[in-house]
C-alpha cells in the first residue's frame, strides 16, 4: 500500500468517525440545550467536513492538529451523563486530559470536568425568552440567523418579531428573500417560507411576526403574544436612554442597542464587562464591532503588560451608510463613492474604551480609514506597555488567551503566512490576532486584529442578549481566570 492510500484511508476512518458524531451533537443540543464546541466553535448543525476542519484548525492555534479519533471517547462520554443546558468545549477536555497526571480514565475525566453541569449542579431548563428586532438591515438579519440557529430545544431565544417601517408591493417576500441569500455570508442554512396573510415569515419552524410601524409608540406588543421580550434595536436613530426608552412599550422587558450609546447608556463589551450589567438595567448598548474588535486584546495586553498609552487606526470595510456614488452626505467625505475611494473618516471606538475599560487610564486616540471591501476589516493597535517584552512571549501569550482564557471566545489567534480579508468572513469571534504581523520592540507593540465587522459583531450581541436574558449557559471546562 502507498503513502497516499495510507492517507486516504485515514481520511475515510476520520469521515466515519466524524459522521458519526453528528446526531450525537445534535441531540444533545436539541433535547438538553448542551452545545458542543471545539476551542469555541460550535459543532452544531456542522457537515462531516466542517467538523474535520475545525480539528484540523487546531493546528494553527495549539501548534498540531487535534483528530476525531481523540475528541471522540469524550463525546460518548458525555451522552452517559445527565447534562442541564451547558456549553462543553471537547479541544479543552482533550487538552487538559493530556496534561492531567491522575490515571483517570477519559469517562472518569469527562465526569468530574462537567461536573457543574450535571446532577443536582445543572441548570434547568425554563421557557424561551422572546426576542424582538427592531430594524432588519445588515446587523438585523445576521442577528436573526443566529437566532433562529441557536433555538435548538426551544428554550433559549425565541424570535418572535421583526418591526420595519412600511414598503411596497411584495414587501414581506422580499425581506424574507434577502434573509434567505446573502452576497456576502451566503444561503441561510435551512428553510424559509412566506405567510403574506398574516404577515410572517417562517424560518426552520420559527414563526416570526413581521410587524409594519413607523415610531415604537405605534406597537403594543402582547397584542402579538410577546411577553418580558428583549428588543434589538438595529437603526441606530436613537442611542441616548429618553430615545431608547420609547421602545420599553407592553411586552417588552429590555432593550439592546447595536451601536456606541450615548449619556449613561451602558456600553458592554461581552467577554470584558459584559457581568457588570446591573439585573434591573432596561437599557444597553452592545457597542461598536471596532469597539468590541479593540477592547478584548486591549484588556489581555493591559492586564499582562500594563498599557501607558495607545493608538488604534481601523481600516474598515464600507458600509450601508455611505453612498456608491458621489451624492450629498451630511458628513465630510461620506458622500464620496465608497467603492472607489478610500475614505478617512472617524471612529468612536477609541473614546468606548474608557466605558468599557473604566480601569484603564491610559489614553488611547483613533482614526479609521473606509475602504473598498463589502466585509471584515482590520484594526491597527500600537500601545506603549508597562514593561519591555519579545515578540515570542507576546505572540506565546495571546495564542494561551486564544484557546484558555475567559476571552477566548473573543480573540482568535491566526498563524496563517497568506492571510487576507476575505479569510475572516464569518468568523464568530470579536477580533483575530495576526501572528505574522505581530511587531514588538521593547516596550512597544504593534497588534493587526481581523475582524468580521458584520458577523462577529453579531455575535456579540447576540452573547449580550443570552446574558441579560439568562441563557448563556457555562462553559466546561471552565477557562482558567
Amino acid at each position: 500500500m502507498t503513502v497516499n492510500d495510507d492517507s486516504f484511508t485515514n481520511w475515510k476512518n476520520r469521515e466515519k468517525i466524524a459522521e458519526s458524531m453528528i446526531p450525537i451533537i445534535g441531540k444533545l443540543h436539541r433535547e438538553r440545550d448542551v452545545t458542543i464546541l471545539l476551542h469555541s466553535r460550535s459543532l452544531v448543525n456542522k457537515s462531516v467536513v466542517s467538523i474535520l476542519k475545525t480539528h484540523r484548525f487546531a493546528r494553527q492555534i495549539a501548534g498540531e492538529e487535534l483528530s476525531v479519533t481523540e475528541t471522540m471517547p469524550f463525546l460518548q462520554a458525555l451522552t452517559t451523563l445527565d447534562l442541564g443546558p451547558s456549553q462543553i468545549d471537547l479541544g479543552m477536555l482533550a487538552a487538559t486530559y493530556a496534561a492531567d497526571d491522575r490515571g483517570l480514565s477519559v469517562e472518569e475525566f469527562t465526569a468530574g470536568a462537567v461536573s457543574g453541569a450535571t446532577g443536582d449542579n445543572k441548570i434547568e431548563r425554563g421557557e424561551g425568552r422572546d426576542v424582538v428586532l427592531y430594524g432588519f438591515g445588515r446587523i438585523g438579519r445576521l442577528v436573526a440567523r443566529l437566532l433562529i440557529e441557536k433555538t435548538g430545544s426551544g428554550n433559549g431565544l425565541r424570535l418572535r418579531a421583526i418591526v420595519v417601517r412600511g414598503g411596497g408591493e411584495a414587501d414581506l417576500v422580499k425581506r424574507a428573500s434577502l434573509l434567505r441569500r446573502d452576497s456576502i455570508h451566503g444561503q441561510f442554512q435551512g428553510t424559509i417560507t412566506v405567510d403574506e396573510a398574516t404577515s410572517t415569515i417562517v424560518a426552520n419552524g420559527n414563526e416570526i411576526k413581521v410587524i409594519y410601524a413607523n415610531d415604537p409608540s405605534e406597537v403594543d406588543y402582547t397584542a402579538y403574544g410577546i411577553k418580558d421580550a428583549i428588543l434589538i434595536d438595529n437603526t441606530g436613530k436613537w442611542r441616548d436612554r429618553e430615545g431608547l426608552s420609547k421602545h420599553l412599550r407592553p411586552g417588552i422587558d429590555k432593550v439592546v442597542l447595536t451601536a456606541p450609546g450615548k449619556g449613561d447608556v451602558p456600553n458592554i463589551v461581552h467577554g470584558v464587562n459584559h457581568d457588570t450589567i446591573k439585573p434591573d438595567e432596561q437599557i444597553l448598548s452592545c457597542a461598536s464591532c471596532t469597539t468590541n474588535a479593540i477592547v478584548p486584546p486591549l484588556k489581555a495586553m493591559a492586564d499582562e503588560y500594563g498599557v501607558l498609552r495607545g493608538h488604534v487606526e481601523t481600516v474598515h470595510s464600507f458600509t450601508n451608510d455611505q453612498n456608491l456614488l458621489d451624492n450629498y452626505h451630511s458628513a465630510d467625505r461620506r458622500g464620496r463613492s465608497a467603492p472607489l475611494n478610500m475614505v478617512m473618516t472617524e471612529t468612536g471606538a477609541a473614546s468606548a474604551v474608557a466605558k468599557a475599560l473604566p480601569d484603564l487610564k491610559a489614553p488611547i486616540s483613533g482614526s479609521s480609514i473606509r475602504v473598498p471591501v463589502p466585509d471584515v476589516s482590520i484594526a491597527i493597535l500600537s500601545l506603549r506597555l508597562g514593561r519591555e517584552t519579545t515578540r515570542d512571549e507576546v505572540l506565546e501569550y495571546l495564542r494561551d488567551v486564544s484557546l484558555t482564557s475567559p476571552l477566548k471566545r473573543q480573540i482568535d489567534f491566526t498563524t496563517a503566512p497568506d492571510a487576507v480579508s476575505s479569510d475572516f468572513i464569518g468568523s464568530r469571534h470579536a477580533s483575530i490576532v495576526d501572528a505574522g504581523a505581530t511587531k514588538v520592540d521593547g516596550d512597544n507593540a504593534i497588534l493587526y486584529l481581523w475582524y468580521d465587522n458584520e458577523f462577529g459583531y453579531s455575535c456579540q450581541v447576540v452573547r449580550v442578549v443570552q446574558y441579560v436574558s439568562g441563557v448563556e449557559y457555562p462553559t466546561y471546562p471552565a477557562p482558567a481566570v
